[in-house]
Protein backbone atom coordinates (compact mmCIF):
# COMPACT_ATOMS: atom_id res chain seq x y z
CA UNK A 1 0.00 0.00 0.00
CA UNK A 2 1.34 3.45 -0.91
CA UNK A 3 2.07 5.73 2.06
CA UNK A 4 3.75 8.82 0.61
CA UNK A 5 1.52 12.12 0.40
CA UNK A 6 0.86 14.50 -2.26
CA UNK A 7 3.33 16.71 -1.76
CA UNK A 8 5.61 14.04 -2.48
CA UNK A 9 4.33 13.07 -5.72
CA UNK A 10 4.61 13.63 -9.35
CA UNK A 11 2.04 15.66 -11.13
CA UNK A 12 1.61 15.48 -15.02
CA UNK A 13 -0.57 17.61 -16.91
CA UNK A 14 -2.65 17.26 -19.89
CA UNK A 15 -3.97 19.64 -21.63
CA UNK A 16 -6.41 19.21 -24.86
CA UNK A 17 -8.41 21.27 -27.42
CA UNK A 18 -7.29 24.83 -28.09
CA UNK A 19 -4.27 27.81 -27.31
CA UNK A 20 -6.83 29.14 -24.38
CA UNK A 21 -6.95 25.49 -22.64
CA UNK A 22 -2.74 25.87 -23.00
CA UNK A 23 -2.81 29.02 -21.06
CA UNK A 24 -5.17 27.67 -18.39
CA UNK A 25 -3.05 24.80 -17.83
CA UNK A 26 0.24 26.87 -17.92
CA UNK A 27 -1.37 29.34 -15.02
CA UNK A 28 -2.23 25.59 -13.36
CA UNK A 29 1.85 24.64 -13.85
CA UNK A 30 3.07 27.68 -12.44
CA UNK A 31 0.94 27.86 -9.18
CA UNK A 32 2.26 24.35 -8.59
CA UNK A 33 5.75 25.15 -9.23
CA UNK A 34 5.68 28.12 -7.11
CA UNK A 35 4.11 25.45 -4.37
CA UNK A 36 7.07 23.06 -4.74
CA UNK A 37 5.77 20.78 -6.38
CA UNK A 38 7.33 18.43 -9.40
CA UNK A 39 4.94 19.08 -12.71
CA UNK A 40 5.25 17.97 -16.25
CA UNK A 41 3.49 18.93 -18.78
CA UNK A 42 2.14 15.85 -21.12
CA UNK A 43 5.11 13.97 -19.86
CA UNK A 44 6.48 10.62 -22.23
CA UNK A 45 7.33 8.91 -19.43
CA UNK A 46 3.89 8.81 -18.02
CA UNK A 47 5.44 8.12 -14.98
CA UNK A 48 3.30 10.85 -12.58
CA UNK A 49 1.31 9.90 -9.83
CA UNK A 50 -1.19 12.17 -10.01
CA UNK A 51 -2.58 13.07 -13.51
CA UNK A 52 -4.92 16.60 -14.02
CA UNK A 53 -6.52 16.41 -17.53
CA UNK A 54 -7.73 19.87 -18.83
CA UNK A 55 -10.58 18.83 -21.41
CA UNK A 56 -11.78 20.47 -24.47
CA UNK A 57 -15.89 20.17 -25.03
CA UNK A 58 -15.68 22.39 -28.32
CA UNK A 59 -17.56 19.58 -30.82
CA UNK A 60 -18.00 15.63 -31.05
CA UNK A 61 -14.70 15.19 -31.81
CA UNK A 62 -13.22 16.93 -29.11
CA UNK A 63 -15.41 15.56 -26.30
CA UNK A 64 -14.44 12.11 -27.94
CA UNK A 65 -10.75 12.44 -27.38
CA UNK A 66 -11.24 14.05 -24.00
CA UNK A 67 -13.10 10.93 -23.02
CA UNK A 68 -10.97 8.65 -24.40
CA UNK A 69 -7.80 10.80 -22.38
CA UNK A 70 -9.79 10.28 -18.89
CA UNK A 71 -10.67 6.36 -19.83
CA UNK A 72 -6.61 6.28 -20.63
CA UNK A 73 -5.51 7.44 -17.15
CA UNK A 74 -8.69 5.78 -15.33
CA UNK A 75 -7.22 2.22 -16.40
CA UNK A 76 -3.74 3.48 -16.03
CA UNK A 77 -5.05 3.89 -12.16
CA UNK A 78 -6.88 1.03 -11.95
CA UNK A 79 -4.08 -1.04 -12.84
CA UNK A 80 -2.16 0.98 -9.53
CA UNK A 81 0.25 2.76 -12.33
CA UNK A 82 -1.06 5.88 -11.31
CA UNK A 83 -2.67 7.28 -8.18
CA UNK A 84 -5.46 10.14 -8.68
CA UNK A 85 -6.80 10.87 -11.45
CA UNK A 86 -8.46 15.01 -11.60
CA UNK A 87 -10.19 16.25 -14.72
CA UNK A 88 -11.01 20.27 -15.57
CA UNK A 89 -11.63 22.45 -18.41
CA UNK A 90 -14.55 22.80 -20.74
CA UNK A 91 -15.86 19.33 -20.74
CA UNK A 92 -15.78 18.74 -17.17
CA UNK A 93 -17.71 22.16 -16.78
CA UNK A 94 -20.49 21.06 -18.57
CA UNK A 95 -20.71 17.49 -18.39
CA UNK A 96 -19.40 16.95 -14.81
CA UNK A 97 -22.35 15.35 -13.05
CA UNK A 98 -22.80 12.85 -16.02
CA UNK A 99 -19.47 11.98 -16.59
CA UNK A 100 -18.92 11.31 -12.82
CA UNK A 101 -21.91 8.80 -12.67
CA UNK A 102 -20.14 7.55 -15.72
CA UNK A 103 -16.29 7.09 -15.12
CA UNK A 104 -16.32 7.06 -11.01
CA UNK A 105 -12.69 5.99 -10.97
CA UNK A 106 -11.91 9.44 -11.36
CA UNK A 107 -11.65 11.54 -8.29
CA UNK A 108 -12.41 15.10 -8.58
CA UNK A 109 -13.92 17.03 -11.66
CA UNK A 110 -13.48 20.62 -12.04
CA UNK A 111 -15.01 23.50 -13.96
CA UNK A 112 -13.08 26.17 -16.26
CA UNK A 113 -12.89 28.65 -13.68
CA UNK A 114 -11.67 27.05 -10.42
CA UNK A 115 -8.35 26.97 -10.18
CA UNK A 116 -8.63 27.44 -6.45
CA UNK A 117 -10.57 24.72 -6.17
CA UNK A 118 -7.94 22.27 -7.98
CA UNK A 119 -4.88 23.81 -6.11
CA UNK A 120 -6.65 23.60 -2.75
CA UNK A 121 -7.41 19.29 -3.65
CA UNK A 122 -3.93 19.39 -4.67
CA UNK A 123 -3.07 20.98 -1.09
CA UNK A 124 -1.40 23.90 -2.31
CA UNK A 125 -1.78 27.77 -2.20
CA UNK A 126 -3.02 29.95 -4.77
CA UNK A 127 0.26 32.42 -4.60
CA UNK A 128 -1.65 35.64 -5.50
CA UNK A 129 2.51 37.11 -6.79
CA UNK A 130 2.46 34.79 -8.89
CA UNK A 131 -0.55 36.58 -10.93
CA UNK A 132 0.92 37.56 -14.34
CA UNK A 133 3.59 34.68 -14.00
CA UNK A 134 3.35 31.98 -16.49
CA UNK A 135 5.73 28.89 -17.15
CA UNK A 136 5.25 28.26 -20.96
CA UNK A 137 4.61 24.86 -22.48
CA UNK A 138 5.60 26.55 -25.63
CA UNK A 139 8.47 27.30 -27.02
CA UNK A 140 10.01 30.35 -24.73
CA UNK A 141 10.14 32.53 -27.74
CA UNK A 142 6.41 33.17 -28.26
CA UNK A 143 3.55 32.74 -25.39
CA UNK A 144 -0.19 32.74 -26.29
CA UNK A 145 -1.56 36.11 -24.07
CA UNK A 146 -5.16 35.25 -23.12
CA UNK A 147 -6.80 39.16 -22.88
CA UNK A 148 -10.33 37.84 -22.19
CA UNK A 149 -12.23 35.16 -20.80
CA UNK A 150 -16.22 33.76 -21.87
CA UNK A 151 -18.37 35.56 -24.60
CA UNK A 152 -21.33 37.14 -25.37
CA UNK A 153 -21.76 36.11 -28.68
CA UNK A 154 -25.18 34.74 -29.56
CA UNK A 155 -23.67 32.68 -32.55
CA UNK A 156 -26.69 29.67 -32.88
CA UNK A 157 -24.22 26.65 -33.04
CA UNK A 158 -21.33 27.44 -30.02
CA UNK A 159 -21.43 26.25 -26.81
CA UNK A 160 -18.39 28.01 -25.50
CA UNK A 161 -20.73 30.28 -23.84
CA UNK A 162 -22.01 27.64 -21.44
CA UNK A 163 -18.50 26.50 -20.52
CA UNK A 164 -16.95 29.39 -19.97
CA UNK A 165 -19.32 31.87 -19.33
CA UNK A 166 -19.98 35.70 -20.13
CA UNK A 167 -17.13 37.97 -21.69
CA UNK A 168 -14.98 39.41 -18.95
CA UNK A 169 -12.07 41.17 -20.11
CA UNK A 170 -8.87 41.48 -18.48
CA UNK A 171 -7.23 44.87 -17.63
CA UNK A 172 -4.70 46.91 -19.54
CA UNK A 173 -2.38 47.09 -16.43
CA UNK A 174 -2.22 43.01 -15.72
CA UNK A 175 -1.64 42.20 -19.44
CA UNK A 176 1.26 44.60 -19.66
CA UNK A 177 2.47 42.86 -16.36
CA UNK A 178 2.52 39.58 -18.01
CA UNK A 179 3.83 40.59 -21.28
CA UNK A 180 6.94 42.04 -19.43
CA UNK A 181 7.56 39.10 -17.61
CA UNK A 182 7.71 36.97 -20.63
CA UNK A 183 9.30 39.18 -22.47
CA UNK A 184 12.24 39.28 -19.56
CA UNK A 185 12.09 35.58 -20.10
CA UNK A 186 12.77 35.48 -23.73
CA UNK A 187 9.20 35.57 -25.65
CA UNK A 188 8.99 37.77 -28.31
CA UNK A 189 6.02 37.30 -30.37
CA UNK A 190 2.58 37.64 -28.16
CA UNK A 191 -0.44 35.45 -29.60
CA UNK A 192 -3.59 37.34 -28.51
CA UNK A 193 -6.33 35.11 -28.23
CA UNK A 194 -9.86 35.30 -26.39
CA UNK A 195 -13.24 33.90 -27.62
CA UNK A 196 -14.03 37.30 -29.05
CA UNK A 197 -10.65 40.22 -29.35
CA UNK A 198 -12.62 42.81 -30.79
CA UNK A 199 -14.92 42.47 -27.77
CA UNK A 200 -12.25 43.22 -25.39
CA UNK A 201 -12.66 46.52 -23.17
CA UNK A 202 -16.35 47.20 -23.60
CA UNK A 203 -17.24 45.46 -20.14
CA UNK A 204 -14.47 47.41 -18.28
CA UNK A 205 -13.80 50.35 -19.97
CA UNK A 206 -16.88 50.51 -21.69
CA UNK A 207 -15.31 51.22 -25.55
CA UNK A 208 -13.68 48.70 -27.49
CA UNK A 209 -9.97 48.75 -26.72
CA UNK A 210 -7.93 46.13 -28.14
CA UNK A 211 -6.09 48.84 -30.65
CA UNK A 212 -4.79 50.70 -27.85
CA UNK A 213 -3.75 47.04 -26.17
CA UNK A 214 -1.73 46.38 -28.92
CA UNK A 215 0.32 50.11 -29.06
CA UNK A 216 0.92 49.45 -25.57
CA UNK A 217 1.78 45.70 -25.84
CA UNK A 218 4.14 46.17 -29.17
CA UNK A 219 5.74 48.64 -26.90
CA UNK A 220 6.96 46.18 -24.44
CA UNK A 221 10.48 46.05 -24.51
CA UNK A 222 11.76 42.34 -26.30
CA UNK A 223 8.58 42.04 -27.89
CA UNK A 224 8.90 41.82 -31.78
CA UNK A 225 5.66 40.64 -32.70
CA UNK A 226 2.51 40.81 -31.83
CA UNK A 227 -0.21 38.29 -33.58
CA UNK A 228 -4.10 38.51 -33.51
CA UNK A 229 -6.62 35.77 -33.39
CA UNK A 230 -10.20 35.08 -33.05
CA UNK A 231 -11.53 38.22 -34.32
CA UNK A 232 -15.36 38.60 -34.46
CA UNK A 233 -16.41 40.68 -38.14
CA UNK A 234 -20.35 42.10 -36.38
CA UNK A 235 -18.94 45.22 -34.90
CA UNK A 236 -15.32 45.03 -36.25
CA UNK A 237 -13.35 47.67 -34.64
CA UNK A 238 -11.47 49.22 -37.30
CA UNK A 239 -9.00 51.41 -35.54
CA UNK A 240 -7.05 47.95 -35.01
CA UNK A 241 -5.81 48.37 -38.61
CA UNK A 242 -4.37 51.54 -38.13
CA UNK A 243 -2.31 50.52 -35.07
CA UNK A 244 -1.30 47.60 -37.55
CA UNK A 245 -0.06 50.12 -39.96
CA UNK A 246 1.31 52.34 -37.07
CA UNK A 247 3.32 49.94 -35.32
CA UNK A 248 6.19 47.80 -36.84
CA UNK A 249 5.76 45.09 -34.42
CA UNK A 250 1.81 44.38 -34.94
CA UNK A 251 1.78 41.86 -36.95
CA UNK A 252 -0.29 42.04 -40.39
CA UNK A 253 -2.04 39.01 -39.81
CA UNK A 254 -5.82 38.50 -38.60
CA UNK A 255 -7.75 35.54 -37.91
CA UNK A 256 -11.49 35.75 -38.60
CA UNK A 257 -13.85 33.32 -38.44
CA UNK A 258 -16.62 34.11 -40.43
CA UNK A 259 -18.23 30.17 -40.76
CA UNK A 260 -19.98 30.11 -43.73
CA UNK A 261 -20.87 32.37 -47.19
CA UNK A 262 -24.34 32.35 -47.41
CA UNK A 263 -26.55 35.19 -45.93
CA UNK A 264 -29.32 32.61 -44.91
CA UNK A 265 -26.82 30.31 -43.19
CA UNK A 266 -24.95 33.72 -41.13
CA UNK A 267 -28.80 34.33 -39.86
CA UNK A 268 -29.79 30.93 -38.63
CA UNK A 269 -25.92 30.77 -36.98
CA UNK A 270 -27.07 34.24 -35.58
CA UNK A 271 -23.78 35.88 -36.95
CA UNK A 272 -25.25 39.23 -37.27
CA UNK A 273 -23.98 39.93 -40.13
CA UNK A 274 -24.33 39.25 -44.22
CA UNK A 275 -22.40 37.74 -46.65
CA UNK A 276 -22.41 41.20 -48.71
CA UNK A 277 -21.67 43.23 -45.47
CA UNK A 278 -18.76 40.62 -44.98
CA UNK A 279 -17.28 40.99 -48.40
CA UNK A 280 -17.08 45.08 -47.86
CA UNK A 281 -15.19 44.51 -44.33
CA UNK A 282 -12.90 42.49 -46.07
CA UNK A 283 -12.56 44.66 -49.01
CA UNK A 284 -11.89 47.68 -46.06
CA UNK A 285 -9.32 45.20 -44.31
CA UNK A 286 -7.33 44.85 -47.67
CA UNK A 287 -7.37 48.02 -48.88
CA UNK A 288 -6.10 49.40 -45.16
CA UNK A 289 -3.48 46.91 -44.76
CA UNK A 290 -2.75 45.50 -48.54
CA UNK A 291 -0.22 42.85 -47.60
CA UNK A 292 -2.18 41.51 -44.73
CA UNK A 293 -2.94 37.73 -44.27
CA UNK A 294 -6.52 36.85 -43.68
CA UNK A 295 -7.32 33.41 -42.01
CA UNK A 296 -10.83 32.10 -41.41
CA UNK A 297 -12.75 29.32 -40.64
CA UNK A 298 -15.89 28.12 -41.93
CA UNK A 299 -18.69 25.77 -40.39
CA UNK A 300 -20.21 23.01 -42.73
CA UNK A 301 -23.24 21.18 -42.49
CA UNK A 302 -25.22 23.46 -40.02
CA UNK A 303 -28.72 22.61 -40.19
CA UNK A 304 -30.60 24.36 -43.19
CA UNK A 305 -27.19 24.14 -45.24
CA UNK A 306 -28.66 23.05 -48.50
CA UNK A 307 -26.50 22.34 -51.40
CA UNK A 308 -27.37 25.39 -52.68
CA UNK A 309 -26.26 27.78 -50.08
CA UNK A 310 -23.13 25.31 -49.77
CA UNK A 311 -22.37 26.46 -53.11
CA UNK A 312 -22.36 30.12 -51.68
CA UNK A 313 -20.07 29.28 -49.48
CA UNK A 314 -17.89 27.83 -51.71
CA UNK A 315 -17.98 30.70 -54.16
CA UNK A 316 -17.27 32.94 -51.35
CA UNK A 317 -14.09 31.13 -50.75
CA UNK A 318 -12.96 31.01 -54.24
CA UNK A 319 -13.99 35.31 -54.98
CA UNK A 320 -11.84 36.02 -51.45
CA UNK A 321 -9.41 33.98 -51.58
CA UNK A 322 -8.39 33.50 -48.25
CA UNK A 323 -4.29 33.24 -47.17
CA UNK A 324 -5.15 30.63 -44.63
CA UNK A 325 -8.26 28.76 -44.16
CA UNK A 326 -9.85 25.57 -41.83
CA UNK A 327 -13.18 23.83 -41.83
CA UNK A 328 -14.60 22.12 -39.14
CA UNK A 329 -17.92 19.59 -39.67
CA UNK A 330 -21.11 21.14 -37.90
CA UNK A 331 -21.70 19.43 -34.21
CA UNK A 332 -24.91 19.11 -32.90
CA UNK A 333 -24.57 20.64 -29.20
CA UNK A 334 -26.73 20.32 -26.80
CA UNK A 335 -28.67 23.40 -25.19
CA UNK A 336 -27.19 25.88 -27.89
CA UNK A 337 -29.90 27.46 -30.22
CA UNK A 338 -29.19 24.77 -33.33
CA UNK A 339 -30.09 22.14 -31.21
CA UNK A 340 -33.65 22.97 -31.58
CA UNK A 341 -33.20 22.60 -35.64
CA UNK A 342 -33.13 19.15 -37.08
CA UNK A 343 -29.69 17.77 -37.96
CA UNK A 344 -30.53 17.65 -41.47
CA UNK A 345 -27.09 17.18 -42.88
CA UNK A 346 -26.19 13.09 -43.65
CA UNK A 347 -22.40 13.05 -42.02
CA UNK A 348 -21.02 11.74 -45.46
CA UNK A 349 -22.62 15.19 -46.85
CA UNK A 350 -20.18 17.16 -44.07
CA UNK A 351 -17.36 15.58 -44.71
CA UNK A 352 -17.44 15.90 -48.69
CA UNK A 353 -18.38 19.25 -48.23
CA UNK A 354 -15.48 19.63 -45.73
CA UNK A 355 -13.34 17.63 -48.20
CA UNK A 356 -14.68 20.24 -51.17
CA UNK A 357 -13.55 24.06 -49.26
CA UNK A 358 -9.82 22.08 -48.68
CA UNK A 359 -9.25 21.05 -52.04
CA UNK A 360 -10.38 24.76 -53.28
CA UNK A 361 -8.07 26.10 -50.36
CA UNK A 362 -5.03 24.22 -51.03
CA UNK A 363 -5.39 25.41 -55.14
CA UNK A 364 -5.68 29.13 -53.33
CA UNK A 365 -2.58 28.45 -50.90
CA UNK A 366 -0.54 27.02 -53.63
CA UNK A 367 -1.02 29.68 -56.05
CA UNK A 368 -0.53 32.62 -53.39
CA UNK A 369 2.53 31.09 -52.33
CA UNK A 370 3.90 31.02 -55.91
CA UNK A 371 4.07 34.65 -55.76
CA UNK A 372 6.62 34.43 -52.34
CA UNK A 373 8.97 32.85 -54.72
CA UNK A 374 11.97 34.96 -54.71
CA UNK A 375 10.80 37.63 -51.95
CA UNK A 376 12.85 37.67 -48.86
CA UNK A 377 11.25 37.58 -45.47
CA UNK A 378 12.20 37.79 -41.48
CA UNK A 379 11.26 34.13 -39.93
CA UNK A 380 11.18 33.65 -36.48
CA UNK A 381 12.75 30.17 -36.65
CA UNK A 382 10.35 26.95 -34.01
CA UNK A 383 12.40 23.92 -34.04
CA UNK A 384 14.65 21.76 -36.18
CA UNK A 385 12.74 18.84 -38.06
CA UNK A 386 14.38 16.20 -40.09
CA UNK A 387 16.84 18.15 -42.44
CA UNK A 388 15.34 21.51 -41.64
CA UNK A 389 15.14 24.56 -39.84
CA UNK A 390 11.31 24.89 -39.62
CA UNK A 391 9.93 28.83 -38.96
CA UNK A 392 7.15 31.28 -39.93
CA UNK A 393 6.72 35.03 -41.12
CA UNK A 394 4.85 37.19 -39.64
CA UNK A 395 1.62 35.52 -41.66
CA UNK A 396 1.50 32.68 -39.85
CA UNK A 397 0.68 31.24 -36.91
CA UNK A 398 2.30 28.28 -35.04
CA UNK A 399 0.41 24.72 -35.74
CA UNK A 400 -1.97 26.13 -38.37
CA UNK A 401 -0.45 28.36 -40.59
CA UNK A 402 2.60 27.94 -43.13
CA UNK A 403 6.08 26.94 -42.55
CA UNK A 404 8.80 27.93 -43.72
CA UNK A 405 11.69 25.27 -44.17
CA UNK A 406 15.55 25.93 -44.49
CA UNK A 407 17.91 23.32 -45.02
CA UNK A 408 19.94 22.60 -41.96
CA UNK A 409 22.95 23.04 -43.85
CA UNK A 410 22.94 26.92 -43.36
CA UNK A 411 22.89 27.71 -39.78
CA UNK A 412 20.07 29.29 -37.77
CA UNK A 413 19.50 29.81 -33.90
CA UNK A 414 15.82 28.39 -32.60
CA UNK A 415 13.76 31.56 -31.28
CA UNK A 416 15.82 33.98 -33.20
CA UNK A 417 14.41 36.55 -36.15
CA UNK A 418 16.26 35.44 -39.60
CA UNK A 419 15.99 36.71 -43.01
CA UNK A 420 15.25 34.60 -46.30
CA UNK A 421 14.86 34.49 -49.45
CA UNK A 422 11.93 31.56 -50.79
CA UNK A 423 13.66 29.67 -53.51
CA UNK A 424 10.46 27.06 -54.37
CA UNK A 425 6.89 27.18 -52.52
CA UNK A 426 4.25 24.13 -52.12
CA UNK A 427 0.63 24.45 -51.18
CA UNK A 428 1.34 24.73 -47.50
CA UNK A 429 5.03 25.21 -47.11
CA UNK A 430 8.13 27.07 -48.00
CA UNK A 431 11.25 26.57 -48.93
CA UNK A 432 13.88 28.84 -48.15
CA UNK A 433 17.64 30.22 -48.26
CA UNK A 434 19.28 32.63 -46.41
CA UNK A 435 18.45 36.28 -47.71
CA UNK A 436 22.71 36.77 -47.20
CA UNK A 437 23.83 33.75 -49.66
CA UNK A 438 25.33 34.07 -52.55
Amino acid sequence: MKTKGLRKNKINIVTLGCSKNLVDSEVLFTQLKGNGYQVEHESKKDDAQIVVINTCGFIDGAKEESVDTILRYVDAKDKGLVDKVYVSGCLSHRYKDELALEIPSVDAWFGTNELPRILKTLRADYKHELVGERLLTTPSHYAYLKIAEGCDRPCSFCAIPLMRGKHVSRPVDELLTEARSLAKRGTKELILIAQDLTYYGLDIYGRRNLSELLLRLADVEGIEWVRLQYAYPAGFPMDILDAMKAHPHICHYLDMPLQTGSTEMLRLMRRGITRQKTEDLIDRIRQTVPDIALRTTLIVGHPGETDERFEETYGFVEKTKFDRLGVFQYSHEENTHSFGFTDDVAPETKQERADAIMDLQQNISWELNQSKVGKTFKVLFDRKEGGYFVGRTQFDSPEVDNEVLLPAASYVRLGDFTDVRITHAEEFDLYAELANQL
